[in-house]
């Protein structure tokens, strides 16, 4: 049983169930797998927890 973690930003509810059928997809397609054993775990970071290049998100 495949599980994919995604850590992002807060997207809305409609894109976070685009994303997750299309990873399950993938994992069926490609690996030969019952949709039923892919999980797909989304950890949202909001923008004033996440840095790149030593600046907050929440700063650019």
């Amino acid at each position: 049983m495949p599980i994919v973690t995604v850590q992002q930003g807060p997207r809305s509810i409609e894109l976070k169930r685009e994303l997750v059928q299309k990873i399950t997809d993938a994992f069926v397609d490609t690996l030969q797998l019952p949709a039923e054993t892919v999980q797909v775990w989304i950890h949202e970071v909001p923008a004033d927890s996440w840095a790149a290049a030593g600046k907050l998100t929440a700063d650019k």
